[in-house]
């Protein structure tokens, strides 16, 4: 008898998995279509790494411009200033530059902490800070393998465990991480690189999942958000390759940002730059090795070493 209602139960909860997959099937081609609405960020205080260039710094003066307080980091001062300059030049004053290494733990810890006592406590955590060294992967060096996964990987770690502790107390959060698309396709002369990204993705993948899971009902207001973008014209990539370069071009970082922000307003848990990317890898993997590799040749896009 009791086995027969254990029998019965399951048969329900597989009825509702049912339900609820061809539910959220039908919600995914409506959003398609009618996209959620974008959150507001303003009063939210938001904290870019890498804010004294490129990517990052484009995305300090675009959450600026809609009322945020922005808060950026850059181990480069001049740059970061700049930034931060260019902000309250355009009349947002709340902006606060500070000099930080990400990849040292310890200095992180310490920034934060001292953000936390001028500013207040972040609420949307930008980690975008990475670099990008070209070439084969044997004429990589010990130091610049360590110093690629430092800066790369490292930093999501220790910014996270500066920053999460706050929004879980709060029940309230944001945060982003730029890998790439060499997080997604493993590419030649990026060896270390891509293999930071890649981990990215599985960072914020348990991580989030993690936080749902400690949640009451499985339900939280801290969101996570992965960018894969295609190759960015910030000066990292020195030398791109493509067969086709009116279809595969470099993307502008103010194109990146707006993509980037719209992405976290909208609570979206991943998107590539441009968004059609997923959609062609997910084809490309579903086919066999050697299918795909004549597709990869036939594109051939990359990068060459510098």
């Amino acid at each position: 008898m009791v086995n027969a209602y254990g029998g019965v139960l399951i048969v329900a909860d597989v009825l509702m998995l049912i339900i609820k997959i061809i539910f959220y099937l039908f919600e995914s081609i409506y959003r398609f279509f009618v996209p959620v609405e974008e959150k507001s960020v303003a009063g939210e205080i938001v904290l870019v790494t890498g804010a004294g260039h490129g990517i990052g710094k484009e995305l300090a003066l675009r959450y600026a411009s809609l009322g945020a307080t922005v808060v950026c980091w850059d181990i480069n001062e001049q740059g970061n200033e700049e930034t931060t300059n260019e902000i309250k030049k355009q009349g947002a004053a709340r902006a606060y530059a500070y000099k930080c290494d990400v990849s040292n733990r310890e200095e992180v810890l310490q920034t934060a902490e001292k953000v936390k006592e001028e500013v207040g406590n972040v609420t949307i955590l930008i980690n975008n800070a990475g670099i990008m060294p070209c070439h084969s992967f044997l004429t990589h060096t010990q130091e610049e393998i360590k110093k690629t996964v430092d800066v790369n990987l490292m930093a999501h770690f220790w910014m996270l465990q500066a920053f999460l502790p706050s929004m879980i107390e709060k029940d309230h959060g944001h945060v982003v991480a730029l890998s790439s698309m060499a997080g997604i396709v493993g590419l030649p002369n990026l060896v270390p690189y891509c293999a930071t990204k890649f981990a990215v993705r599985g960072i914020m993948e348990s991580i989030s999942e993690e936080i749902r899971q400690a949640s009451p009902n499985k339900m939280t207001n801290i969101k996570f958000t992965t960018i894969y973008p295609y190759m960015v014209d910030t000066g990292l990539c020195k030398k791109p390759r493509t067969r086709f370069p009116n279809l595969l071009a470099l993307v502008q970082p103010k194109e990146a940002a707006n993509q980037i922000i719209t992405a976290q307003r909208r609570n979206e848990l991943e998107a590539t730059i441009p968004n059609y990317w997923f959609t062609v890898n997910t084809v490309v993997r579903c086919l066999p090795y050697k299918a795909a590799f004549q597709i990869m040749d036939f594109v051939d896009s990359g990068l060459e070493a510098d």
